[in-house]
């Protein structure tokens, strides 16, 4: 379906206009005197002075293995580059390693070009504060920052620099992970009979307020200097950028704040940057879990605590202190709390005051692109889901008679099958009529791809697709989290959850493979217990095949994993 195209009132300038508006005026809310570094702290033992140069091979593997994303400042496609790379490699070599070495990044490489994005179909597309911008940098520039990366990210790692709180752009982690943490965290304490509450931090333009000098500060405390911390400081100062909106293009602006956004550094800076935020959530007694500038508090409490409302605010209150003190706004209006209620808990919603904003409990809030209940039974956000992939299945079905079948799947598993696995192990210990609405628009999916009746029997199409059905596929992205807890690639937080099954003595069993099983608590709710990721990963995997159990890599862990469901789940 063709969408309307917006006004051609709107230009180029409006956009920049606005843009520059939103980040001015929140940038003037923050006092001049918090613009400076703050005070310096004790060296650490470790350092990081400078980049090592890469050898042509690194520079290869960095330029070939980028999504060849072409902006419009490149001068040609970015696939055209990684084709004759080969036989530019010593120019590429030489200009990376003279950035590097020289603590400088070409002012070429500090250009972007920005395109609007309507932030949802449903919006005016006439009104400029409908879109968001999306900022599209050059290949070249985004393969120096992958150089810069892949060092810094070690660095930080191997002297456990790092929150291990934030899931933003970390190797293994993702929003699924990160959800799962937030769950598990929720379901704990509603087996332990205790109230909960979850609190979703709203930023505003967060990416785009960063303030410079309180970023650098914060990486020399890290212990970031020399010609590393100039490259850092070369790369953020000096930038501009430009909007593009249908045929015209404005003129360049200045960045004089911020970290760039769609850029390869950009996150990882950000997470350095609020990484003190979680030493005061902590004191504060609260639990906490990140995602780039998605922040997710948690606290839970005995439901006879009437003094939970209070600690949440004085928490939320020194929160907000410390945003404004890192020149980045709070938004406390689109800032969403989720109460969950314990057993016997003598009030059933919770209400927040922080610098004169009242923030209320509701039943459901959107978090990372899922949405959580009250009950953690996820039949608010399956609906959502089937109502999406409903109206996906629409509109394919509508060009199916334009479509050859290898085109319909591919298109139904982008678009759809793509949509129930999101996060889907948030599902696993879900009734199986909680989840049938899942499995029919699954079956509606296959049925398509084939063009056959809405009641021609299913199972021998997902064979011939070779889809798992929707129970399956949770199991198997659950399992999957679990080979990577029990190998140690899987974050830490997943990590902490299962332990292997040990025996006093030596037996067979214990060369197995096999994980300990969560013993369930003679108080609290058993029903909770069960849907945990701690009693369902260990209770699964000690059902796999040895071969499985066993394999010493994820590829061949997955090619034992999924005919093993196939055999349970369709014979």
């Amino acid at each position: 379906i063709l969408l309307p195209l917006p006004p051609s009132s709107l230009s180029a300038d409006d956009f920049v206009n606005h843009f520059e508006k939103k980040v001015d005026d929140i940038r003037s809310s923050f006092a001049k005197s918090n613009d400076t570094a703050g005070p310096a702290h004790t060296a650490l033992p470790c350092a990081l002075t400078s980049f090592s140069p890469l050898s042509p091979d690194e520079i290869s593997r960095l330029v070939t293995a980028g999504h060849p994303t072409t902006c419009p400042l490149d001068p040609i496609p970015s696939s055209l580059l990684q084709t004759i790379s080969g036989d530019l490699l010593p120019y590429l070599t030489s200009l990376i390693n003279s950035s590097l070495t020289a603590g400088y990044v070409p002012s070429v490489f500090k250009r972007a070009r920005v395109a609007p994005l309507l932030k949802k179909p449903t919006l005016d597309p006439s009104h400029v504060n409908n879109y968001r911008p999306v900022s599209l940098l050059s290949f070249l520039s985004k393969t120096l920052e992958r150089a810069v990366l892949g060092q810094l990210s070690c660095y930080l790692s191997q002297n456990y620099l790092l929150d291990p709180n934030q899931s933003g752009f970390k190797t293994g982690h993702s929003t699924g992970t990160a959800l799962l943490c937030v769950t598990e965290a929720l379901r704990t304490a509603k087996a332990n009979s205790l109230s909960s509450a979850l609190i979703l931090l709203d930023l505003s333009a967060a990416f785009d307020t960063v303030n410079h000098q309180i970023l650098l500060s914060t990486l020399s405390e890290l212990g970031i200097s020399g010609a590393a911390h100039a490259w850092i400081a070369s790369y953020l100062t000096g930038r501009s950028y430009q909007v593009a909106w249908r045929e015209s293009v404005s003129a360049p602006r200045a960045l004089t704040t911020g970290v760039p956004q769609g850029s390869v550094l950009g996150p990882l800076l950000f997470s350095l940057y609020t990484k003190s935020l979680g030493s005061v959530i902590s004191s504060h007694g609260l639990s906490y879990h990140c995602y780039a500038d998605d922040t997710q508090l948690i606290f839970s409490f005995p439901p006879s605590d009437n003094q939970a409302a209070n600690r949440i605010s004085a928490c939320l209150a020194d929160i907000s202190v410390w945003m404004t003190d890192h020149h980045l706004k709070l938004n406390l209006g689109k800032t969403e709390l989720l109460f969950l209620p314990g057993k016997d808990c003598p009030f059933h919603d919770l209400a927040i005051t922080v610098d004169n904003s009242l923030v209320s409990s509701s039943q459901s809030a959107k978090n990372l692109g899922v949405i959580l209940d009250n009950t953690l039974s996820f039949s608010t956000n399956i609906k959502a889901v089937t109502r999406s992939c409903r109206f996906m299945l629409y509109n394919i079905r509508r060009v199916r008679p334009c479509l050859t079948q290898e085109a319909t799947q591919v298109l139904i598993q982008a678009l759809v099958i793509s949509h129930l696995d999101y996060c889907n192990s948030l599902l696993a210990g879900l009734p199986a009529c909680a989840i049938k609405p899942l499995q029919l628009i699954q079956n509606a999916a296959a049925r398509l791809v084939f063009n056959l009746p809405k009641f021609s029997h299913v199972t021998p199409l997902l064979r011939s697709l070779h889809w798992l059905p929707v129970e399956a596929r949770i199991r198997y992205k659950t399992m999957v989290l679990a080979y990577g807890a029990v190998r140690g690639t899987a974050p830490p937080y997943l990590q902490a959850l299962i332990r292997p099954y040990t025996q006093t003595r030596a037996l067979r069993s214990s060369t197995s493979g096999l994980l300990a099983p969560l013993p369930l608590r003679k108080h609290g709710s058993r029903s909770a217990q069960s849907k945990l990721f701690a009693a369902l990963a260990a209770q699964w995997w000690n059902k796999l095949p040895h071969d499985a159990r066993t394999a010493e890599s994820i590829t061949t862990f997955r090619r034992h994993l999924k005919p093993h469901h196939f055999k349970e789940y369709l014979g």
